[in-house]
């Protein structure tokens, strides 16, 4: 089987000063467990590698992998070159265009976490936050002179956030330049 390009999102680790992880750790923890061409992006958990195992046990894979290594659970979000790709494609008209006014995310979601379940529990607070729901993530933006009072953060506490994990969009922008810089 030949090997895929993927790009593996990491819940939870270098924030606040908890699950501290370095990168070349991470990265040897990869090519440990057979993967290749694997690179990282700044220090939040972000996982560009090739593999040729099936692409439904990666995230499972890796979390056991990364847990056994790292001794503390993470969750790993997983997407291919392709699904990226549909990411950046299918976003909202604008979504991401004007950086100095809004601060957009993309909530990507792990399985059985559909983007109708996520859409229950994201709130918004007229004026300052925007959502959207997409293919197995969310789109969020929020009015960044009013960030302090956007409700992002209220989607924290919820058992649905056991499924998520959050990224930039000009992070997500590079992870697919990345992806596209080793094809």
């Amino acid at each position: 089987m030949a090997k895929k390009r993927y790009v593996a999102l990491l819940r939870g680790i270098n924030v606040g000063g908890r699950n501290k992880v370095a990168m070349a750790d991470l990265r040897a923890a990869f090519e440990a467990d057979g993967h290749g061409g694997v690179r990282t992006y700044i220090q939040s958990g972000n996982v560009v590698f090739e593999s040729d195992a099936p692409a439904r046990s990666l995230e499972e894979r890796l979390e056991r992998v990364l847990e056994g290594r790292f001794g503390t659970p993470l969750v790993v979000v997983v997407r291919s070159e392709r699904q990226l790709r549909s990411v950046m494609a299918d976003a909202p008209a604008g979504f991401g265009a004007l950086p100095d006014v809004y601060h957009s995310d993309v909530v990507f979601l792990r399985s059985p976490l559909t983007a109708a379940k996520a859409m229950r529990v994201v709130q918004v607070r007229e004026g300052v936050d925007q959502a959207w729901p997409g293919r197995r993530v969310v789109y969020f933006a929020r009015l960044s002179a009013e960030r302090t009072r956007s409700r992002m953060s209220k989607i924290v506490g919820t058992p649905e956030y056991q499924q998520m994990t959050i990224r930039s969009w000009s992070t997500t922008t590079k992870l697919l330049q990345l992806l596209d810089a080793d094809t």
